[in-house]
Order: C-alpha cells, then sequence, then structure tokens
C-alpha cells in the first residue's frame, strides 16, 4: 500500500513539473510573415551589402555576381513555383518556401529546378533571412562568412502585381 501512495505521489509531482515547464516557454524571434504575402510578382531594386565590401561576393545562387540581379524579376505562386528572370533574360525555375527560421530569423528559401525536375528531388538550395516583408517590399539578406566575420548581401524588392 505504501509503494502506491510513493507511485501516486510521484506521478502527481511530474506531472506538475512537466506542466510547469511546458507553460514557462516563450516563443523565440518574430513571427513568419505570412506565405502569401510573398506571392505575386517581385522587382529586385536595390543590391546593397552589410559588413562586406562591394565586390568580395564574386557569385549568388550559383549563378551571377549580386549586381546581375538588379532588375530581376521573381514570380511566386502559391503553389511553391516560382521562377526569376535576371536582366539579360536568363530565367531559373524555383520552388520556394518560408520557415521560421532560427537565430536569424525567418527564412525565405528556395530550389533551383531544372525543365522536369522534381523539388523533392533536389537537395541543395538557398536560403535567405526575411528582414521585412509587408506585402508590397521586402528585404532578404544572404548571410555570408568572410575575412572571419558575417556579413550579408542584402536584397530590396518591391511588388509589381
Amino acid at each position: 500500500m505504501k509503494n502506491k501512495y510513493k507511485a501516486l505521489l510521484l506521478l502527481i509531482v511530474s506531472t506538475v513539473i512537466i506542466s510547469s515547464c511546458g507553460s514557462m516557454r516563450t516563443a523565440s524571434g518574430p513571427a513568419s510573415p505570412s506565405r502569401s504575402s510573398f506571392v505575386g510578382t517581385w522587382t529586385l531594386n536595390n543590391v546593397s551589402y552589410t559588413n562586406l565590401v562591394e565586390g568580395a561576393v564574386q557569385t549568388v545562387f550559383d549563378q551571377a555576381p549580386p549586381k546581375d540581379f538588379i532588375g530581376s524579376t521573381w514570380e511566386l505562386t502559391n503553389s511553391g513555383n516560382g521562377s526569376y528572370t535576371l536582366a539579360n533574360g536568363a530565367k531559373q525555375d524555383i520552388f520556394w518556401s518560408v520557415n521560421a527560421g532560427d537565430a536569424l530569423g525567418p527564412i525565405f528559401q528556395f530550389k533551383k529546378l531544372n525543365q522536369g525536375q522534381a523539388a523533392k528531388n533536389v537537395t541543395t538550395g538557398y536560403q535567405m533571412v526575411i528582414s521585412n516583408n509587408t506585402g508590397t517590399s521586402m528585404t532578404l539578406k544572404t548571410l555570408i562568412f568572410m575575412g572571419g566575420k558575417n556579413g550579408y548581401v542584402v536584397y530590396t524588392f518591391s511588388k509589381i502585381k
């Protein structure tokens, strides 16, 4: 009988500890912008740098120098399918998503797709920290580690439709 009381007491104490720890959790970092705030057609208006020298980053997204993306058009559909087209006419199909991210904040991520390729078969992709998204303008930034320090390539977009 004494063992039953000990077991019951242990169960009650464990339940109280577990439930009190669960109620102490708080959200870390800002909430992710809604997926719908990304849907539409966007123009990349400006590329700037934080803690990096302009020209230090030679290539972004394994494709071209950052400045070559200025004037590019990004088409993002609600299904996650999309594309971007550089000012020189080069078009790249993508599959994109948004996630809560980590200590850096919410993340916009995409995979480059070749003709007929399914996103589930692509194992590499690109991530940008979401600095801002109002639904009509957004700022995304790519973390770069260079010269022993972190910096960012910062992309500023405006929605055109």
